[in-house]
């Protein structure tokens, strides 16, 4: 590999990986929190799986690790059930992740549209945003002032140099002030106990009943949509800012075995995390998978050999990092009111529905689902309008004839108020209808077309079908009189 071959390189690869694992740490804590677990479920989690993608995974520098969407799917399991069956729980939805992953799931990402990726992302800078408020309300006022710094040292840094990572400096100089100035703050420590152990297997002990599976299986079920949705769509958006081809299907099931081999140590699994990754991507330019794998190592460093040093990093030097990951993150270009005025304003309902749906949910899975269904509706309205008839009647025909040219796509949106295009009493007894510039995309519009020739023969007239291609010819010769008439 380059990066173990060129110093500069590794080194980048190295400090991003620190920087990830400091992120880590509260992170995995909260994230225990809301599913309702003790600390080291979370930290041992994300270690397993930072490790394990590392090497599974189809996205180089994508930080995998445990994730507020998924503590939010499982908790129930862990409150209802107990630990072994949040354990199974996990371990069968990384199961289910590997069978979807094998069954190409990974290419339907092709169907979710730019304005749903672009709600996607600023929803997920404004939850990063928000998610850093409990840590600045209530709190000691000099807290303010850390933070201050360390956004200033993060932005201002980078114009310099970029050997070191921006975020590692303010951490390790407001960590260096607090300590040396006692300045009593909150810090990491304070979020919850760190683990002083290594992680050790853990086979759940359950019934392997039906009744087991009736309760762990929903929850699986939609813990692997919703990780395997924010996996796939942080690989995208990883793609798109580094300019890089990643391989969605294995990240898909690399993202199941992980996930198998977090439960099988007592994590309560996860997907890729979009702040980490911004921190390892955009911060700290890391783009190999060291970063990832070192991410993973520092972290189970930190937490069970340097607990003691870890636990009072101040809490404002990573909300600082995670604020500047957040404005990094929102793609500003999107909201200006140039772009607005530009855009299609169905682009920019499906962006602000996607937008709102996850903040209100906090959920990115049902966020993106909600867009996906208003963009289709909103391409379903427009292609509707596209579909036009066109009727003329020539003088010079031996038998008068009555001609329709059909234009556009016909399917059951543009094709449903086909039927009220045609003069069926003011037409001669012959009609033409040519389909050359129309395809037949449904059973919607063979039932319309059938509708159409039978309120023609009502009137005691024919019509004639002409210039289907080849692929409108089969469907209507197929479905053409058996999908019911009008009675």
């Amino acid at each position: 590999m380059t990066a173990l071959r060129t110093p500069r390189i590794l080194t980048r690869e190295v400090l991003a990986g620190l920087v990830v694992a400091l992120a880590l740490i509260p992170e995995a804590i909260s994230f225990s929190i809301i599913a309702g677990v003790d600390p080291r479920v979370g930290l041992f989690s994300s270690f397993v799986m930072a490790v394990s993608i590392a090497f599974l995974g189809g996205r180089p520098a994508m930080i995998t690790a445990a994730t507020g969407a998924i503590a939010l799917v499982i908790a129930p399991v862990a409150r209802e059930y107990g630990m072994d069956y949040l354990i199974a729980t996990v371990i069968l939805g990384g199961l289910i992740q590997v069978v979807m992953g094998v069954l190409g799931v990974a290419k339907l990402m092709r169907f979710i549209p730019r304005s749903v990726m672009l709600g996607f992302v600023n929803s997920l800078a404004i939850l990063i945003f928000t998610a850093q408020l409990p840590h600045l309300i209530n709190v000691p006022w000099l807290v303010y002032p850390l933070v201050g710094v360390g956004l200033i040292i993060m932005v201002l840094m980078p114009r310099f140099t970029k050997v070191i990572p921006a975020p590692l400096v303010a951490i390790v100089l407001i960590t260096i002030a607090t300590v040396t100035m006692a300045i009593a703050v909150p810090t990491v420590g304070d979020q919850g106990e760190l683990p002083r152990s290594l992680p050790e297997l853990f086979i759940p002990n359950v019934p392997l009943t039906w009744d087991t599976l009736s309760i762990i299986g929903p929850f699986a079920l939609a813990m692997a949509l919703v990780g395997l949705l924010e996996s796939l769509l942080t690989a995208k958006l990883v793609d798109d800012i580094t300019d890089t081809h990643s391989r969605k299907t294995r990240e898909a099931w690399g993202q199941g075995v992980a996930n198998v081999l977090s439960g099988l140590f007592g994590g309560m699994g996860g997907c890729a995390m979009i702040g980490q990754t911004m921190i390892n991507v955009k911060a700290s330019g890391a783009r190999t998978r060291i970063s990832t794998f070192l991410a993973g190592i520092f972290l189970l460093i930190l937490v069970v050999v340097l607990g003691d040093i870890v636990a009072v990093i101040p809490m404002a030097a990573l909300v600082a990092v995670m604020i500047i990951v957040a404005v990094s993150t929102f793609n500003w270009h999107s909201v200006r009111w140039s772009t607005i005025k530009r855009m299609p304003k169905s682009e920019t309902t499906v962006m602000v529905a996607t937008v709102l749906v996850v903040v209100a949910t906090h959920n990115l899975a049902i966020g993106v689902l909600v867009g996906v269904i208003v963009a289709m509706v909103a391409f379903a309205r427009r292609v509707a309008h596209f579909a036009t008839v066109d009727r003329s009647l020539p003088e010079d025909e031996t038998v008068p004839t009555a001609y329709y040219r059909v234009n556009g796509e016909l399917f059951f949106a543009s094709s449903n108020d086909l039927t009220t295009q045609f003069e069926y009493a003011d037409d001669p007894d012959r009609v033409i209808i040519d389909m050359s510039n129309s395809h037949i995309w449904d059973a919607s519009t063979v039932a319309a077309l059938d509708a159409i020739t039978t309120k023609y023969e009502r009137h005691g007239k024919r019509v004639v079908l002409v210039g289907l291609n080849e692929a409108s010819k089969y469907m209507h010769e197929r479905l053409a009189g058996n999908l019911g008439g009008e009675g």
